[in-house]
């Protein structure tokens, strides 16, 4: 039986619209199912847009340049605004410890000929205007950095894709996979059956379920995370800011936060405590310890009008990195799991490397720096990335 498509992408989300759109761009013909209403309703629209190359794993650099690269050029290239907003990141130094990690990232950063350099504490004063000035040691500023606004960039790419022929069936769940001996050949949904020679799972949450459902076990269990947004206010923040202390509440492990393009000031913290599972209800917890930390960083920012508050899923790894690449022992079935957090920053960049393994054999980066997100590697044993 001739296959209906080149490439079935399952999930419209993060990962998955990008790859969409990159496989369309170089003509192959490309369905995504998704088991929800519409593009991006998943992870992709619990995130807070921040989108860094600043990172201290080399697979994540590349792929987050790459990823810079799509999100800055992309108004341009398409004549969409995705609230693209080029003002950097900064991780301002309060202590030792901090110091001494981000400085120790230095060099590995700079061999990537990252835009980034330690900052003195008047200058990180002058990038963020209203810090704390207390204890304040300097830290660390890439301007070349940014935000962006997943809604619309969601909603973009499945445009583009769409535009460039791609095909996207919503209500679907993938249910089963078609397989000849140990080759997945297409996958099955209510609707029936669809072929294609490679089948990408960028399921998100859902990815070890649906690696099991085509023999393949691999650990992506996910977690909750809560995040909040202010209503619009004057500019007065150009790069997101990363917060690496334990806050002195004990109950969070950093905090950080930015103003985006249309003025709302978007913050976030890591929880010391791990929520596993798939809980998105509110926590009461949260806006209190947000706001403590975000009024101790910025003590003007206390009057503040927060607009709403949710929470979203990281679907985590044992060693905190992504997973991508061809599935062990089965072929045909290509990942981009796992990606902990860090699926709308690192999406582009994967989606252009998906695309390019499934339509060329080859990643878009050197194999070897990709190679490290393979699904083989050794995750429970992995050195884990030190920036979050």
């Amino acid at each position: 039986m001739r296959p209906e498509f080149d490439a079935i992408v399952i999930g419209a989300g993060s990962v998955g619209n990008p790859t969409a759109y990159f496989l369309a761009r170089a003509g192959a013909r490309t369905l995504v199912l998704d088991e929800r209403a519409s593009s991006g309703q998943g992870q992709n629209k619990a995130a807070i847009g921040g989108v860094r190359a600043t990172h201290s794993d080399p697979a994540k650099i590349r792929l987050a340049q790459q990823s810079l690269e799509i999100f800055s050029g992309w108004r341009s290239a398409t004549g969409t605004d995705i609230g693209w907003k080029k003002g950097g990141y900064c991780f301002p130094a309060y202590d030792d410890a901090v110091e001494g990690t981000l400085r120790k990232l230095l060099p590995t950063q700079h061999a990537y000929r990252l835009n980034i350099d330690w900052a003195d504490a008047t200058e990180i004063r002058r990038a963020v205007a209203g810090i704390n000035p207390d204890g304040l040691r300097g830290g660390t500023i890439s301007p070349d950095d940014g935000q962006v606004s997943p809604l619309r960039a969601s909603e973009s790419f499945t445009r583009e894709a769409v535009r460039l022929g791609a095909e996207y069936r919503y209500r679907e769940s993938v249910t089963g996979f078609v397989r000849d001996d140990h080759t997945v050949t297409g996958v099955r949904t209510a609707a029936g059956e669809y072929r294609a020679p490679v089948v990408i799972n960028t399921g998100g949450a859902r990815a070890t379920e649906l690696c099991r459902l085509a023999g393949v076990d691999l650990p992506v269990l996910p977690e909750s995370h809560e995040a909040g947004i202010s209503a619009p206010v004057a500019d007065f923040l150009d790069p997101l800011v990363v917060d690496l202390r334990p806050g002195p509440e004990g109950r969070t492990i950093n905090f950080y936060f930015g103003q985006d393009a249309d003025g709302q000031v978007i913050f976030c913290y890591t929880p010391k405590e791990r929520f596993p599972g798939e809980n998105r209800t509110s926590t009461f917890e949260f806006m209190p310890i947000a706001a403590a930390r975000l009024v101790h960083l910025i003590p003007r920012l206390k009057n503040l009008t927060i607009r709403r508050v949710w929470r979203g899923l990281y679907p985590m790894t044992p060693d905190g990195n992504p997973i991508a690449g061809w599935a062990p022992n089965v072929r045909g079935l290509l990942l981009g799991i796992g990606m902990c957090g860090q699926g709308f920053m690192l999406g582009p960049g994967l989606g252009l490397n998906l695309a390019s393994i499934a339509l060329k054999g080859r990643p878009a980066v050197d194999a070897e720096t990709f190679g490290l997100l393979r699904p083989d590697r050794d995750l429970y044993h992995g050195t884990k990335e030190s920036l979050k």
